[in-house]
C-alpha cells in the first residue's frame, strides 16, 4: 500500500473518531479541518495512484462528509436563497 493510501485510511479513521466525540457547534470546526486536510490528500492519492483510485478516494471522503457536500450543493442550485 502506498503512503498516500495509508494517509487516506488514517484520515478516514480520524474522521470517524472525530464524529464520535460530542460537539457544541455540530462538528463544523472538525468538518472544516477534515476538508482542509482531505482535499490535498485526494490530490496526493490521485498523483500517486492514478485518477480512478483518486475518484474512489474522493467518493469515500464525500460519503464521510456528506452534510457539508449537501449544503454546498443546496447553495449552488439556481433559485435557492443564501
Amino acid at each position: 500500500m502506498t503512503l498516500s493510501l495509508t494517509l487516506a485510511c488514517l484520515w478516514a479513521i480520524a474522521a470517524n473518531v472525530a464524529a464520535m466525540i460530542p460537539s457544541q457547534d455540530r462538528h463544523r470546526r472538525r468538518a472544516m479541518v477534515l476538508i482542509a486536510t482531505g482535499i490535498p490528500l485526494v490530490g496526493y492519492v490521485t498523483y500517486e495512484n492514478g485518477p480512478w483510485i483518486g475518484l474512489l478516494t474522493l467518493a469515500a471522503g464525500m460519503s464521510v462528509l456528506r452534510w457539508p457536500v449537501a449544503h454546498l450543493l443546496r447553495r449552488l442550485r439556481p433559485g435557492s436563497g443564501p
